[in-house]
Protein backbone atom coordinates (compact mmCIF):
# COMPACT_ATOMS: atom_id res chain seq x y z
CA UNK A 1 0.00 0.00 0.00
CA UNK A 2 1.15 3.03 -0.81
CA UNK A 3 2.20 5.54 1.77
CA UNK A 4 -0.48 8.11 0.81
CA UNK A 5 -3.06 5.62 0.81
CA UNK A 6 -1.96 3.91 4.46
CA UNK A 7 -4.67 4.38 6.61
CA UNK A 8 -3.48 5.68 10.61
CA UNK A 9 -5.19 3.23 13.27
CA UNK A 10 -4.78 3.85 16.60
CA UNK A 11 -5.32 1.32 19.23
CA UNK A 12 -5.80 1.25 23.36
CA UNK A 13 -5.55 -0.56 25.50
CA UNK A 14 -8.90 -0.61 27.55
CA UNK A 15 -10.13 -1.55 31.03
CA UNK A 16 -6.75 -1.60 32.95
CA UNK A 17 -8.40 -4.36 35.05
CA UNK A 18 -9.51 -6.60 31.94
CA UNK A 19 -7.89 -8.33 29.62
CA UNK A 20 -7.18 -5.57 27.07
CA UNK A 21 -3.65 -5.15 27.69
CA UNK A 22 -3.14 -9.00 26.95
CA UNK A 23 -5.07 -8.73 23.84
CA UNK A 24 -3.36 -6.15 22.22
CA UNK A 25 0.43 -7.10 23.19
CA UNK A 26 -1.08 -10.83 21.71
CA UNK A 27 -2.05 -9.07 18.63
CA UNK A 28 0.99 -6.43 17.83
CA UNK A 29 3.28 -9.86 18.32
CA UNK A 30 1.63 -10.74 14.97
CA UNK A 31 3.49 -9.61 12.35
CA UNK A 32 0.78 -9.76 10.13
CA UNK A 33 -1.22 -7.50 12.01
CA UNK A 34 1.47 -4.21 12.11
CA UNK A 35 1.66 -4.77 8.41
CA UNK A 36 -2.25 -3.87 7.88
CA UNK A 37 -1.75 0.04 8.43
CA UNK A 38 0.54 2.81 10.10
CA UNK A 39 -0.68 1.52 13.35
CA UNK A 40 -0.52 3.70 17.01
CA UNK A 41 -0.81 2.48 20.08
CA UNK A 42 -1.76 4.91 23.11
CA UNK A 43 -2.06 4.06 26.73
CA UNK A 44 0.08 3.97 29.79
CA UNK A 45 4.06 2.62 29.80
CA UNK A 46 3.11 0.09 32.71
CA UNK A 47 -0.03 -1.35 31.77
CA UNK A 48 1.17 -2.07 28.15
CA UNK A 49 4.39 -3.87 29.66
CA UNK A 50 1.75 -5.70 31.96
CA UNK A 51 0.08 -7.14 28.73
CA UNK A 52 3.12 -8.02 27.43
CA UNK A 53 4.41 -10.13 30.20
CA UNK A 54 0.89 -11.84 30.88
CA UNK A 55 0.58 -13.03 26.98
CA UNK A 56 4.37 -14.17 27.54
CA UNK A 57 5.43 -11.58 24.42
CA UNK A 58 7.52 -8.62 23.64
CA UNK A 59 7.06 -6.55 21.25
CA UNK A 60 8.98 -3.79 20.02
CA UNK A 61 7.65 -0.30 19.27
CA UNK A 62 8.90 2.86 18.12
CA UNK A 63 8.18 6.02 20.64
CA UNK A 64 6.75 9.15 19.53
CA UNK A 65 5.64 11.73 21.63
CA UNK A 66 2.04 12.71 20.14
CA UNK A 67 -0.67 11.57 18.08
CA UNK A 68 0.01 14.13 15.47
CA UNK A 69 3.20 12.55 14.38
CA UNK A 70 2.13 9.30 13.48
CA UNK A 71 1.04 10.12 9.35
CA UNK A 72 4.96 11.63 8.94
CA UNK A 73 6.16 8.09 9.83
CA UNK A 74 8.40 6.80 6.83
CA UNK A 75 8.94 3.78 8.43
CA UNK A 76 6.20 1.48 9.99
CA UNK A 77 7.21 -1.69 10.17
CA UNK A 78 6.96 -1.20 13.73
CA UNK A 79 3.96 -0.11 15.69
CA UNK A 80 4.11 3.26 17.03
CA UNK A 81 3.46 4.21 20.89
CA UNK A 82 2.64 7.10 22.38
CA UNK A 83 2.83 6.56 26.29
CA UNK A 84 0.32 8.10 28.22
CA UNK A 85 -0.16 8.74 32.26
CA UNK A 86 -3.96 8.05 33.31
CA UNK A 87 -4.08 5.73 35.84
CA UNK A 88 -1.35 4.56 38.66
CA UNK A 89 -1.27 0.58 38.96
CA UNK A 90 -2.07 0.41 42.94
CA UNK A 91 -5.50 2.13 41.59
CA UNK A 92 -5.97 -0.73 39.59
CA UNK A 93 -7.01 -4.14 40.82
CA UNK A 94 -7.20 -6.61 38.52
CA UNK A 95 -10.55 -8.69 37.75
CA UNK A 96 -12.52 -5.63 39.48
CA UNK A 97 -14.52 -2.84 37.87
CA UNK A 98 -13.08 0.56 39.27
CA UNK A 99 -13.69 3.96 39.10
CA UNK A 100 -10.50 4.59 38.35
CA UNK A 101 -9.71 2.00 35.08
CA UNK A 102 -13.09 3.52 33.72
CA UNK A 103 -11.61 7.23 34.02
CA UNK A 104 -8.62 6.22 32.10
CA UNK A 105 -10.72 4.52 29.67
CA UNK A 106 -12.30 7.83 28.67
CA UNK A 107 -9.27 9.75 29.22
CA UNK A 108 -7.88 7.66 26.25
CA UNK A 109 -10.46 7.56 24.25
CA UNK A 110 -11.08 11.12 24.23
CA UNK A 111 -7.33 11.24 23.46
CA UNK A 112 -8.21 9.34 20.24
CA UNK A 113 -10.87 11.61 19.21
CA UNK A 114 -9.42 14.74 19.32
CA UNK A 115 -6.46 12.96 16.73
CA UNK A 116 -9.70 12.11 14.53
CA UNK A 117 -11.31 15.60 14.89
CA UNK A 118 -7.27 17.08 14.04
CA UNK A 119 -7.45 14.48 10.96
CA UNK A 120 -4.35 12.95 12.51
CA UNK A 121 -5.79 9.28 12.60
CA UNK A 122 -7.96 7.51 10.47
CA UNK A 123 -9.90 4.75 12.64
CA UNK A 124 -9.94 4.01 16.39
CA UNK A 125 -9.58 -0.24 17.46
CA UNK A 126 -10.18 -0.38 21.48
CA UNK A 127 -9.70 -3.38 23.40
CA UNK A 128 -12.64 -3.74 25.95
CA UNK A 129 -13.78 -1.34 28.21
CA UNK A 130 -16.38 -1.98 31.04
CA UNK A 131 -19.42 0.92 30.83
CA UNK A 132 -20.16 0.48 34.48
CA UNK A 133 -16.48 1.35 35.13
CA UNK A 134 -17.00 3.91 32.86
CA UNK A 135 -19.85 5.74 34.70
CA UNK A 136 -18.34 5.46 37.85
CA UNK A 137 -15.27 7.27 36.03
CA UNK A 138 -17.48 10.13 34.89
CA UNK A 139 -19.41 8.88 31.52
CA UNK A 140 -23.14 10.69 31.50
CA UNK A 141 -23.97 8.58 28.74
CA UNK A 142 -25.91 5.22 28.09
CA UNK A 143 -23.05 3.58 26.92
CA UNK A 144 -19.49 4.33 24.95
CA UNK A 145 -21.36 5.21 21.17
CA UNK A 146 -23.92 7.93 22.53
CA UNK A 147 -20.27 9.61 24.37
CA UNK A 148 -18.47 8.83 20.81
CA UNK A 149 -21.09 10.38 19.42
CA UNK A 150 -21.62 13.84 21.34
CA UNK A 151 -17.77 14.30 21.22
CA UNK A 152 -17.74 14.00 17.72
CA UNK A 153 -20.30 16.27 17.15
CA UNK A 154 -22.81 13.77 15.06
CA UNK A 155 -26.23 15.32 14.80
CA UNK A 156 -27.59 12.27 11.98
CA UNK A 157 -28.55 8.72 12.86
CA UNK A 158 -25.85 6.55 15.04
CA UNK A 159 -25.91 2.74 15.94
CA UNK A 160 -24.23 -0.49 17.23
CA UNK A 161 -23.35 -2.64 14.44
CA UNK A 162 -22.06 -6.30 15.54
CA UNK A 163 -20.04 -8.12 13.28
CA UNK A 164 -19.42 -11.89 12.57
CA UNK A 165 -16.95 -12.41 9.80
CA UNK A 166 -19.54 -10.77 6.46
CA UNK A 167 -22.42 -11.20 8.62
CA UNK A 168 -23.37 -7.93 10.20
CA UNK A 169 -26.60 -6.67 12.64
CA UNK A 170 -27.27 -3.53 13.12
CA UNK A 171 -30.54 -2.39 15.65
CA UNK A 172 -33.49 -0.08 16.07
CA UNK A 173 -32.69 0.77 19.73
CA UNK A 174 -29.91 -0.46 21.84
CA UNK A 175 -28.83 -0.53 25.40
CA UNK A 176 -32.36 0.64 26.66
CA UNK A 177 -35.18 -2.33 28.93
CA UNK A 178 -37.11 -4.26 27.09
CA UNK A 179 -40.61 -2.61 27.82
CA UNK A 180 -39.44 0.78 26.32
CA UNK A 181 -38.20 -1.08 22.95
CA UNK A 182 -41.97 -0.54 21.02
CA UNK A 183 -41.56 3.27 21.57
CA UNK A 184 -37.81 3.33 19.52
CA UNK A 185 -39.79 1.71 16.57
CA UNK A 186 -40.31 4.34 12.99
CA UNK A 187 -39.60 4.24 9.61
CA UNK A 188 -37.37 6.87 9.71
CA UNK A 189 -35.05 4.96 12.14
CA UNK A 190 -35.41 1.69 10.19
CA UNK A 191 -34.72 3.00 7.07
CA UNK A 192 -31.71 5.25 8.63
CA UNK A 193 -30.34 2.46 9.97
CA UNK A 194 -30.78 0.08 6.93
CA UNK A 195 -28.87 2.61 4.93
CA UNK A 196 -25.77 2.78 7.37
CA UNK A 197 -24.80 -0.37 7.49
CA UNK A 198 -25.46 -0.97 3.91
CA UNK A 199 -23.23 1.84 3.18
CA UNK A 200 -21.00 0.49 5.86
CA UNK A 201 -20.53 -2.83 4.73
CA UNK A 202 -19.59 -1.07 1.10
CA UNK A 203 -16.79 0.89 2.94
CA UNK A 204 -15.52 -2.69 4.96
CA UNK A 205 -15.17 -4.36 1.37
CA UNK A 206 -18.22 -6.36 0.53
CA UNK A 207 -19.35 -4.47 -2.91
CA UNK A 208 -23.02 -5.57 -3.32
CA UNK A 209 -24.32 -6.40 -0.07
CA UNK A 210 -28.33 -7.52 0.67
CA UNK A 211 -29.02 -6.51 4.17
CA UNK A 212 -32.48 -8.37 5.92
CA UNK A 213 -35.12 -6.72 7.92
CA UNK A 214 -36.19 -8.11 11.12
CA UNK A 215 -39.74 -8.58 12.28
CA UNK A 216 -40.86 -7.08 15.61
CA UNK A 217 -43.18 -9.39 16.79
CA UNK A 218 -43.64 -13.46 17.01
CA UNK A 219 -44.22 -14.73 13.47
CA UNK A 220 -43.98 -11.15 11.76
CA UNK A 221 -47.77 -10.27 13.80
CA UNK A 222 -49.36 -13.24 11.87
CA UNK A 223 -51.14 -10.98 10.21
CA UNK A 224 -51.93 -8.30 12.86
CA UNK A 225 -53.42 -10.06 15.06
CA UNK A 226 -49.68 -10.53 17.15
CA UNK A 227 -49.25 -6.74 16.84
CA UNK A 228 -49.63 -4.49 14.12
CA UNK A 229 -46.06 -3.29 13.94
CA UNK A 230 -44.92 -5.00 10.91
CA UNK A 231 -48.13 -3.59 9.31
CA UNK A 232 -48.06 -0.28 10.59
CA UNK A 233 -44.48 0.83 10.38
CA UNK A 234 -41.73 -1.73 9.66
CA UNK A 235 -43.32 -3.06 6.06
CA UNK A 236 -44.15 0.82 5.04
CA UNK A 237 -40.35 1.13 5.91
CA UNK A 238 -39.10 -1.70 3.41
CA UNK A 239 -41.34 -0.18 1.04
CA UNK A 240 -39.60 3.41 1.34
CA UNK A 241 -36.01 1.70 0.71
CA UNK A 242 -37.21 0.30 -2.34
CA UNK A 243 -38.57 3.36 -3.74
CA UNK A 244 -34.76 4.82 -3.67
CA UNK A 245 -32.04 4.25 -6.14
CA UNK A 246 -28.61 2.53 -4.69
CA UNK A 247 -25.70 1.84 -6.07
CA UNK A 248 -26.22 -1.82 -6.12
CA UNK A 249 -29.36 -3.93 -7.38
CA UNK A 250 -32.20 -4.55 -4.83
CA UNK A 251 -30.50 -4.46 -1.66
CA UNK A 252 -33.23 -4.70 1.23
CA UNK A 253 -35.84 -7.32 1.99
CA UNK A 254 -38.08 -7.76 4.36
CA UNK A 255 -39.45 -7.79 7.22
CA UNK A 256 -38.93 -11.43 8.30
CA UNK A 257 -40.25 -13.31 11.16
CA UNK A 258 -37.13 -12.77 13.92
CA UNK A 259 -37.01 -16.83 14.78
CA UNK A 260 -35.85 -17.83 11.13
CA UNK A 261 -33.92 -14.95 9.70
CA UNK A 262 -30.54 -15.69 11.01
CA UNK A 263 -30.71 -18.85 8.79
CA UNK A 264 -30.68 -17.32 5.99
CA UNK A 265 -28.13 -15.11 6.73
CA UNK A 266 -26.13 -18.07 7.46
CA UNK A 267 -27.25 -19.65 4.46
CA UNK A 268 -25.31 -17.05 2.43
CA UNK A 269 -28.15 -15.01 1.70
CA UNK A 270 -27.82 -12.08 3.34
CA UNK A 271 -24.91 -9.93 4.68
CA UNK A 272 -26.93 -7.63 7.14
CA UNK A 273 -29.72 -8.26 9.22
CA UNK A 274 -31.32 -4.67 10.57
CA UNK A 275 -33.27 -6.11 14.13
CA UNK A 276 -35.35 -4.03 16.28
CA UNK A 277 -33.47 -4.64 19.55
CA UNK A 278 -30.98 -5.60 21.36
CA UNK A 279 -31.00 -9.07 22.62
CA UNK A 280 -32.75 -9.70 18.65
CA UNK A 281 -29.64 -9.54 16.85
CA UNK A 282 -26.93 -10.23 19.84
CA UNK A 283 -27.91 -13.19 21.25
CA UNK A 284 -27.72 -15.42 17.36
CA UNK A 285 -24.22 -13.25 16.39
CA UNK A 286 -22.70 -14.04 20.26
CA UNK A 287 -24.27 -18.13 19.62
CA UNK A 288 -22.66 -18.51 15.99
CA UNK A 289 -19.50 -17.39 17.15
CA UNK A 290 -18.75 -15.19 20.43
CA UNK A 291 -15.06 -15.40 20.28
CA UNK A 292 -15.12 -14.01 16.83
CA UNK A 293 -17.43 -10.86 16.84
CA UNK A 294 -16.75 -7.20 16.68
CA UNK A 295 -18.54 -4.13 17.31
CA UNK A 296 -18.11 -1.12 14.87
CA UNK A 297 -19.38 2.24 15.88
CA UNK A 298 -21.92 3.24 13.02
CA UNK A 299 -22.80 6.95 11.62
CA UNK A 300 -19.64 8.49 13.03
CA UNK A 301 -17.01 10.16 11.52
CA UNK A 302 -14.18 8.06 11.85
CA UNK A 303 -14.26 4.18 12.19
CA UNK A 304 -14.16 2.96 15.37
CA UNK A 305 -13.87 -1.18 15.96
CA UNK A 306 -14.02 -2.86 19.04
CA UNK A 307 -14.15 -7.01 19.95
CA UNK A 308 -17.52 -7.47 21.15
CA UNK A 309 -16.86 -9.67 23.82
CA UNK A 310 -16.40 -7.96 27.22
CA UNK A 311 -13.61 -7.27 29.85
CA UNK A 312 -13.59 -10.78 30.55
CA UNK A 313 -12.57 -10.08 34.52
CA UNK A 314 -12.66 -13.91 35.54
CA UNK A 315 -9.78 -14.87 33.61
CA UNK A 316 -7.93 -11.46 33.76
CA UNK A 317 -3.99 -11.63 34.18
CA UNK A 318 -4.02 -15.39 33.81
CA UNK A 319 -2.82 -15.23 29.92
CA UNK A 320 -5.34 -17.47 28.31
CA UNK A 321 -7.33 -14.54 26.65
CA UNK A 322 -8.53 -15.30 22.98
CA UNK A 323 -6.87 -12.62 20.80
CA UNK A 324 -9.27 -13.56 17.57
CA UNK A 325 -12.28 -11.22 18.26
CA UNK A 326 -9.43 -8.02 18.42
CA UNK A 327 -7.89 -8.99 14.59
CA UNK A 328 -10.89 -8.89 13.68
CA UNK A 329 -11.95 -6.54 15.12
CA UNK A 330 -8.39 -4.52 13.90
CA UNK A 331 -8.90 -5.78 9.92
CA UNK A 332 -12.83 -4.01 10.28
CA UNK A 333 -10.90 -0.61 11.35
CA UNK A 334 -7.83 -1.41 8.37
CA UNK A 335 -10.84 -1.77 5.43
CA UNK A 336 -12.74 1.21 6.58
CA UNK A 337 -9.88 3.03 7.63
CA UNK A 338 -8.42 2.54 4.00
CA UNK A 339 -12.02 3.72 2.44
CA UNK A 340 -12.03 6.54 4.32
CA UNK A 341 -8.45 7.83 2.99
CA UNK A 342 -9.59 7.11 -0.63
CA UNK A 343 -12.57 9.11 -0.12
CA UNK A 344 -10.41 11.93 1.27
CA UNK A 345 -8.05 11.69 -1.34
CA UNK A 346 -11.07 11.88 -3.90
CA UNK A 347 -12.88 14.54 -2.87
CA UNK A 348 -9.31 16.92 -2.06
CA UNK A 349 -8.53 15.81 -5.99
Amino acid sequence: MAASTTPVVALTLGDPSGIGSELIARLLARPEAVQQANLVLIGDPWLWEQGQRIAGVQVATAPLADLAAVRGRSDTRLPAFVAVDTVAPSDVVQGQVGAAGGRSVLQVLNRCMDAALAGEIDAICFAPLNKQAMKMGGLRHEDELHHFAEYLGVTGYFCEFNTLGNLWTSRISSHVPLKDVARYLSRERITQAAELIYHALRASGIASPKVAIAGFNPHNGDGGTCGREEIDIIEPAVQALHARPWPTPDPFHGPFPADTIFLKAQAGEYQAIVTMYHDQGQIAIKLLGFSRGVTVQGGLPIPITTPAHGTAYDIAGQGKASVEATWQALLIACRMGTAQRASQAAAAA
